[in-house]
C-alpha cells in the first residue's frame, strides 16, 4: 500500500519533513548559499521563508502532519534557485509514511534544475536524485546514472509545478496545457479551474480557486485520483487544501493548519482572483 502524497505533486506531488530529513550522505556535494540580491528574477508570490503546514488526514481522520517549505536560495552550476521542500509524514499503526521531495527551481525561469525523492511508505523505500540540464536538453538520474533526452527546455519536476500553478492567472473555466513535465511521458499536463469556494481549515476562513491537475502517470494526480488543489483567491496563491482518491487507501487530504510568510524577491504586480 502506497501513499505518495505529492507524487507528481503536485505529480509526484505530494509530501515530507524538513529538519533531520535531508540527504547528507546520499548527495556528494550541494550548492552553498547566495544572497537574495539576484536579477532579473520572475515575478512569483512565494519567497525565501515561507513555511505552509498541514494536517493530514485519510478519511475523516488525522494521520500526520505535512509542509511545503521554500527553505532559501541555493545555487546550482552557477544558476540561482529556489531550494523548496515538501513532506508528510505520519500514517497509522504498522503503516508509517515519511516522504520528502526536494526540487532546486532556477530564480529566473522557474525551470526545475533538481530533484530528490527520499520516499519510506510502510515497507517501500524509494530514493532518487535528478540533476537537470534545461540548456543541454537532458537529465541525469544520478542514483542509476541514467541520461534521457528532456522533452522542453523549461523541465518542471513534480513539486515545481506547485509553485508554478501558484503564478497563473486561475480564471474559473480556464483550462491550461503545458508540456513541460522533465519526463516525457507525464505530459501533457491540464489544470482545470473548477470554482471559487469559501472553505474553513484550521488556520482560518478562506476564499479560494479550485484547481484540478491531471498529469499521465500512474499517481495522485492521475485521471482517476480526481484529485482537487484549494488556492486562495488572492495574490498569495497558497495551497489551502489538497483532496484526492488513492487506489486502496480511499480519500487522503492536506488541510493548512499555519503560515508563514515568505519573502519574494519580485511580488507580482496585478493581484490574482478577486
Amino acid at each position: 500500500m502506497r501513499i505518495q502524497l505529492f507524487l507528481l505533486l503536485f505529480v509526484s506531488f505530494v509530501v515530507s519533513t524538513i529538519p533531520g530529513g535531508g540527504v547528507s550522505g546520499q548527495v556528494s556535494e550541494l550548492p552553498g548559499r547566495v544572497t537574495t540580491s539576484v536579477t532579473p528574477v520572475a515575478s512569483v508570490p512565494f519567497g525565501p521563508g515561507e513555511v505552509l503546514e498541514y494536517q493530514v488526514k485519510l478519511g475523516p481522520f488525522s494521520v500526520g502532519d505535512g509542509h511545503m517549505t521554500v527553505m532559501g536560495l541555493d545555487t546550482v552550476r552557477g544558476h540561482p534557485t529556489y531550494h523548496v521542500v515538501m513532506g508528510i509524514s505520519g500514517g497509522i499503526p504498522l503503516a508509517r509514511v515519511e516522504d520528502e521531495f526536494q526540487s532546486w527551481i532556477d530564480v529566473r525561469t522557474l525551470a526545475s534544475r533538481r530533484f530528490i525523492q527520499r520516499i519510506r511508505e510502510v515497507r517501500y523505500r524509494a530514493f532518487r536524485h535528478y540533476e537537470i540540464f534545461p540548456e543541454e536538453g537532458r537529465y541525469v538520474r544520478e542514483d542509476q546514472g541514467e541520461t534521457e533526452d528532456l522533452p522542453t527546455s523549461l523541465p518542471l519536476d513534480d513539486i515545481a509545478f506547485v509553485y508554478f500553478v501558484r503564478t497563473l492567472p486561475l480564471e474559473v473555466g480556464e483550462e491550461y496545457r503545458f508540456d513541460r513535465y522533465f519526463r516525457e511521458s507525464g505530459n501533457p499536463v491540464v489544470i482545470r479551474v473548477l470554482r471559487k469556494e469559501t472553505i474553513t481549515v484550521p488556520a482560518g476562513t478562506f476564499n479560494t480557486v479550485v484547481v484540478r491537475p491531471i498529469i499521465q502517470t500512474r499517481g495522485l494526480f492521475g485521471e482517476g485520483g480526481e484529485a482537487e488543489l484549494y488556492f486562495t483567491d488572492d495574490d498569495r496563491r497558497l495551497l489551502v487544501q489538497m483532496r484526492s482518491k488513492v487506489p486502496l487507501v480511499g480519500s487522503i487530504s492536506l488541510h493548512l493548519r499555519a503560515v508563514t510568510e515568505g519573502r519574494p524577491l519580485r511580488p507580482p504586480q496585478v493581484p490574482g482572483g478577486g
